[in-house]
């Protein structure tokens, strides 16, 4: 028959973390959390702040696998943008805000995104396009005109995109002056 053995819970955790002394042990929880996908420095930094590890012990490590070259910010920044141009186009307002999010300095955004103007000059009203195109379906299910125009307006909104770039695309995509 097996033992019932209970589960610790998170305070119970943390707290059994909090005593951790081996630095080795910190590092190893930092890369299982690596393991899923690329994080942000300041991602792994709460993430190991939040299980309960002590800062010195949670500074080593991010200091260590930012020596291995596991974690760059700026590398994070880039694919970040790469992935949600290519999957989930969003504007430059929503991308800044979700790296901002993700604890990325702001001069990295900016050094990023001005990268992104420069290779692609017309990144963000592809992006718009794209993410038209993607629901363009349902966009044409809707008779009238103008509020076809509006829900096509509100979708690149809270996508991020500006004003004047959603204006520009919905004209192109939806043959409406």
């Amino acid at each position: 028959m097996k033992s019932m053995r209970r589960r610790a819970t998170p305070a119970e955790r943390r707290e059994r973390n909090a005593e951790v002394d081996d630095p080795q042990v910190v590092l190893e929880s930092a890369l299982r959390f690596l393991e899923a996908r690329q994080r942000s420095t300041a991602e792994v930094r709460r993430r190991l702040a939040s299980a309960g590890y002590r800062s010195a012990l949670v500074d080593g490590a991010v200091e260590r696998l930012t020596e291995l070259g596991m974690l760059d910010d700026e590398a994070f920044a880039r694919a970040w943008i790469e992935s949600r141009d290519r999957a989930r186009p969003r504007g430059e307002r929503a991308l800044r805000r979700e790296l901002a999010i993700k604890g990325i300095e702001r001069e990295v955004v900016d050094e990023t995104l001005e990268e992104r103007a420069t290779d692609a000059p017309d990144a963000d009203a592809d992006a718009a396009r794209r993410l038209l195109a993607r629901h363009a379906r349902s966009l044409e299910r809707i008779a009238d005109p103008r509020a076809r125009r509006q829900r096509a307006y509100a979708l690149l909104a809270r996508s991020g995109f500006d004003s004047e770039t959603a204006l520009l695309v919905i004209a192109e995509a939806l043959d409406l002056p």
